[in-house]
């Protein structure tokens, strides 16, 4: 086991002879602007950060190619032991560095205001020394383009500048110290800083500047206060006060760190290509909006009371939405095409496991199961307070009436696999889903849409109930005529398509979690789906069976399956990646992932409501809503 693991798993401070090479995907935090963020490792290394946004090319990829990939780092020269942590009810990340010579401390943030018109795209770093003294390696390898672009850095005189082949490829980097920089052997420049106890220095990294400019010109202290301030009061504004506040924050915060500030975009996840089996190919580019994933975080930020997020989301489906002949499967961050997936040849993958892939070939693809979670979290919005507009109401209108003429078709479901299109049980319902949220908004618009659509969806209802059945008729099935389980079954009851007390969802759940556990992970499951290789439990739906055990009233076992998910399948930090390795506990697949944090959201309210309920005599089934 490697040595962040290991250190994870004890508890114990991640212990480093220098700066590593490379580390496990759970070896990281987040950092962010609304635009981009940066991924800090224990170690001080920023190993993922693209320009000038999420889906933009990396600048630092080491990540995913720790030769030609290119980072940023402030270390301990030497052995040393290092823990991390936020700044509670914030996204500034804290790191402690104990060396045998003394401790300091790395703070880093990006600056963030919650107004997309700053766009102020730094990332600040300030070093301070607390005990003894420390002698610090600073590194400056930026590598534009993926890694493929030549990339120059030139001294001037407040700091480095870095250009890369092409318009706007450009990284200033500016120490507020005096050192001596020299080429590194691996590429770029590095540099020795010696503190004393009670000495600080700030390094910023800007990538809208013409040149570098004083370090005194980039306010650190008063945008370190600033960005403090902004997110300890939007973390206000979160309603809810249960037992695990603390995941439940943190879940939150990164869902808004997710959010495109500019469009109200949300990404998948803020990398590509990490995979979901270390050597395997399983690797895919989620630096995208699928309206399903968003849809569903956006429903959990309604539950919590984040109604902001919300509606910036809308005003961005609104654009996607306008003219567009149907709904599309994923969107770049601003609604438009994602990219056609293409393979970069020159980078090696993490841990060697390629392929690396940008862009993402599923975008073509029939899922019809999309609609339902972005018309259910219209339907939530409304019922929370909010309003949609009437130009979101005709692109959900549209979308809805898409669903009423497609429900019978085949699609390629939710798991998006190559291998061709199914009568998939839970794309069904997901279409009733959109039927009946979608039924339910129309009167707010007079829209006499309503009845129509509430018979389709009776008609979804009895097709699922006749066709989507085991044939032994006890539980549901993953499709139409199969045996087979898959996770997403567990979302029948969720969704209120039968009462989770129905003899069916019983079974259903009993059934999935009987062939698709492995300790206390789940599966999705586990049948060919065309890609090929091995994958890791998939985090979100270890989340929807202690949904689905809660609403059943197994609150006991419940809890149990959720603890091991948001304790034993995070980070050191609390961050979720897609999937984790159930033996090992090791994070796999893009991180962090917003559908995993949407699960931990979700899950830990609805346990919450039914503990409160079964501790007060309620003996109503544990809905939260719909």
């Amino acid at each position: 086991m490697d040595i962040y693991s290991t250190a994870k798993r004890l508890g114990q401070p991640f212990r480093f002879p220098g700066l590593a090479r490379e580390l496990p995907i759970g070896a990281r935090g987040i950092i962010g602007d609304g635009i981009t963020c940066a991924l800090v490792r224990p170690d001080g290394a920023i190993d993922w950060m693209c320009v000038p946004r999420f889906d933009g090319p990396s600048v630092f990829g080491a990540l995913l190619d720790p030769d030609r990939g290119g980072l940023t780092a402030i270390t301990p020269v030497g052995p040393f032991e290092s823990l991390q942590r936020y700044d509670p009810r914030t996204n500034v990340l804290e790191t402690l560095f104990r060396h045998e010579s003394g401790a300091a401390r790395l703070d880093d943030f990006m600056p963030w205001t919650d107004d997309p018109r700053s766009g102020i795209q730094e990332v600040h770093r300030r070093i301070a020394c607390m005990e003894g003294t420390m002698t610090l390696e600073i590194v400056f390898d930026p590598r534009f383009g993926y890694g493929a672009a030549t990339t120059r850095i030139e001294p001037e005189e407040h700091g480095l500048l870095a250009t890369g082949d092409k318009e706007g490829e450009r990284l200033a980097a500016v120490l507020g110290a005096n050192v001596e920089w020299k080429p590194r052997p691996r590429g770029g420049l590095s540099a020795r800083l010696t503190l004393r106890r009670g000495e600080s220095a700030w390094m910023v990294l800007s990538g809208n500047a013409p040149r570098p400019e004083r370090i005194a010109a980039y306010r650190s202290y008063e945008l370190l206060r600033v960005t403090r301030k902004r997110w300890r009061a939007w973390c206000e504004q979160l309603d809810y006060d249960g037992p695990w506040r603390h995941h439940v924050v943190r879940s939150a915060l990164l869902l808004k760190l997710l959010s495109y500030a500019p469009t109200g975009a949300m990404v998948a996840a803020p990398t590509t290509s990490l995979p979901e089996w270390i050597g395997g190919g399983r690797n895919w580019d989620y630096r995208y909006t699928w309206p399903r994933d968003a849809g569903m975080a956006v429903r959990a930020s309604n539950l919590l009371g984040d109604g902001g997020t919300s509606r910036d989301f809308f005003h961005f489906m609104r654009g996607a939405l306008e003219g567009a002949d149907s709904l599309e499967v994923m969107y770049d961050l601003d609604g438009r095409p994602v990219p056609e997936e293409q393979v970069l040849e020159h980078l090696a993958g993490h841990r060697g496991s390629k392929p690396v892939r940008i862009g993402n070939g599923a975008k073509g693809q029939l899922q019809l199961d999309v609609a339902g979670a972005l018309v259910d979290a219209a339907h939530l919005y409304e019922r929370f307070g909010g309003s949609l507009t009437l130009g979101t109401w005709r692109g959900l209108r549209s979308t809805v009436d898409d669903v009423a003429a497609r429900w019978r078709e085949p699609d390629h479901g939710i798991w998006e696999p190559r291998d061709g299109k199914r009568h998939n049980v839970y794309s069904k319902v997901m279409c009733w889903l959109a039927l009946d949220r979608g039924a339910g908004i129309a009167p707010l618009f007079g829209d006499p849409c309503d009845a129509r659509w509430r018979a389709a969806a009776a008609d979804v209802h009895a097709d699922v109930l006749a066709n989507g059945l085991s044939p032994d008729g006890t539980h549901f099935a993953s499709r139409y005529g199969s045996a087979d389980a898959d996770a997403s079954l567990l979302m029948l009851s969720l969704h209120g398509f039968l009462p989770p007390s129905d003899p069916r969802t019983r079974a259903t759940v009993d059934f999935v979690r009987r062939e698709l556990s492995e300790g206390p992970f789940l599966h999705r499951y586990r049948v060919d789906d065309g890609v090929g290789g091995p994958e890791g439990a998939f985090v979100l739906c270890g989340f929807w069976l202690a949904e689905a055990l809660a609403l059943e009233g197994r609150l006991d076992e419940a809890r149990d399956v959720f603890t091991a998910h948001a304790e034993d399948a995070s980070n050191h930090l609390g961050l979720l990646a897609e999937e984790v390795d159930p033996k090992s506990g090791e994070a796999l697949g893009n991180f962090p992932q917003a559908f995993s944090h949407l699960g931990l959201i979700n899950a830990a309210l609805r346990i919450d409501r039914g503990i409160r309920m079964r501790d007060s005599g309620d003996a109503r089934e544990p809905h939260l809503v719909g």
